[in-house]
């Protein structure tokens, strides 16, 4: 039967890829038709080989073998890189989310925002939860050299020039030691005067 051969390959290759990849439809465009494709993406979810991690993204979950060998889901920075691989773009975390990452906020926000070169969409995450993909033509944020800096100027602007916090800022500066030197100074052009003021103090 052709959908059982399009159930069998793309149950090969997914267990080939290993345990935490992710996968759209169209990952497996060529094992069959569109219909068999979708039903044996189905079919793997309810044999528990896969689980659907968003809407169109499903996910071959890790597995936590110290505790009850529960599935691991991917985190919510996986599927948007996923994303962004999948449409050839890039990305990058703002808004609360960025202040998530560093360690400023304890709250993830139900709707996570990330500025990307591509179409702007929503993906969402299911109970209400969503990865905003907003278009910028800002392009100086995606030439960072440090993706860690880039994401140190982004918290920088939403917290806003009047409102950081020292305690925020010993955070920051903690963060700043993992970032090489030629990369900071390169970066460093990059951001606002305000934001380089700030991160240059002694």
């Amino acid at each position: 039967m052709a959908d059982q051969s399009t159930y069998n390959t793309i149950k090969r290759r997914v267990e080939e890829a290993g345990r935490g990849a992710l996968f759209f439809p169209d990952t497996f465009a060529d094992a069959g038709t569109s219909d068999a494709v979708r039903s044996a993406l189905v079919r793997l979810c309810e044999n528990g080989i896969l689980t659907r991690a968003a809407q169109g993204i499903y996910c071959y979950p890790r597995i936590d073998e110290r505790w009850g060998g529960e599935s691991i889901l991917p985190t919510v920075e996986e599927i948007a890189q996923a994303i962004a691989a999948r449409d050839r773009v890039r990305i990058a975390p703002t808004g609360a989310y960025a202040l998530y990452r560093l360690g400023l906020s304890t709250q993830i926000p139900a709707n996570v925002v990330f500025v990307t070169d591509g179409s702007p969409r929503r993906v969402s995450i299911g109970k209400g939860r969503g990865i905003l993909f907003k278009h910028t033509s800002e392009m100086r944020t995606f030439a960072y050299k440090s993706s860690l800096m880039a994401l140190i100027v982004t918290a920088l602007r939403e917290i806003g020039e009047e409102q950081v916090s020292e305690s925020q800022m010993t955070v920051i500066r903690e963060q700043l030691n993992n970032i090489p030197a030629e990369d900071f100074n390169h970066d460093l052009s990059l951001a606002p005067l305000w934001v380089r003021k700030q991160l240059t103090v002694q």
